[in-house]
């Protein structure tokens, strides 16, 4: 069992699912359950929190001030305040979501975007770790997420599911998220045509040395992954679903160097 000075919670809130856990910082694995409750319809500010305050209460941790916490969320992070919602309220546009759970929660909190975080977890415990160049991660979920990730630093906030190409009325993920899978009850076959055309596309703009999945779906990668042709090699993200939540916990403890761009 971990040490109480290497654990902490992270809380990785998705435009479907809100899902947290107790980390061990030093493996990079949970060492609790995974607790998910469903994203409130309309994902205004105060539903979420309350599902959060949830599933905190369900790990046990609610009142726990001394175990660091940190919040992944689905929207462009700077300093503590949220500047997009392609998945949630648009009350949260310019909001101060920080300040917001720091205050709801009664305790001091790390908050981040959700697939920066995700990223995080790839390069401290997967397979993003000791990888030079350029590495971009991207989740596939309910939009896709992406963490850039330049000789083991992050780049936040890069949003590369809002990529557009001429002549296509919908950007990336509208497109090309697995929700457009689901929604459009398309075949692996049809849905990996869909990533070609998004990966060629990512490839033509950044030539990244190194291309991972992430989000749920990474955990059925057998079915798809091996139907694109790329020039950067791609891989399944070592934490799949669990990144998120294993990425905010991460920024519970003290920033590394390596990881501290998530922060600025």
């Amino acid at each position: 069992m971990a040490a109480q000075g290497s654990r902490a919670v992270g809380v990785d809130i998705g435009g479907t699912g809100i899902k947290a856990g107790v980390v061990d910082l030093e493996a990079g694995q949970l060492v609790s359950d995974r607790m998910k409750v469903p994203t409130p319809t309309g994902a205004k500010p105060k539903d979420v929190l309350d599902a959060v305050e949830q599933v905190l209460d369900s790990l046990g941790v609610a009142g726990d001030t001394d175990i660091p916490l940190g919040v992944a969320f689905p929207a462009i992070v700077k300093n503590g305040r949220t500047l997009s919602a392609a998945n949630v309220s648009e009350e949260w546009i310019g909001f101060e979501a920080e300040k917001f759970f720091e205050d709801g929660l009664g305790r001091d909190i790390h908050f981040a975007n959700d697939a920066d975080v995700a990223g995080i977890a790839e390069l401290r415990y997967g397979a993003a770790k000791g990888v030079d160049g350029l590495v971009i991660l991207t989740t596939l979920g309910t939009g896709i997420g992406s963490a850039l990730i330049y000789d083991q630093v992050l780049v936040p906030n890069s949003e590369l599911g809002h990529l557009q190409r001429a002549g296509h009325k919908r950007d990336a993920e509208g497109y090309a998220a697995y929700s457009a899978m689901e929604r459009e009850e398309l075949s692996w076959e049809k849905w990996a045509k869909r990533l070609q055309w998004y990966y060629d596309y990512v490839e033509f703009l950044f030539s990244p040395d190194l291309i991972i999945v992430g989000g749920g779906v990474s955990k059925h990668s057998d079915e798809f992954l091996h139907l694109l042709k790329l020039k950067a090699p791609i891989v399944p993200a070592v934490h799949r679903n669990n990144a998120g939540i294993i990425g905010a916990a991460a920024l519970g403890l003290a920033v590394p160097e390596a990881t501290s761009a998530v922060t600025e």
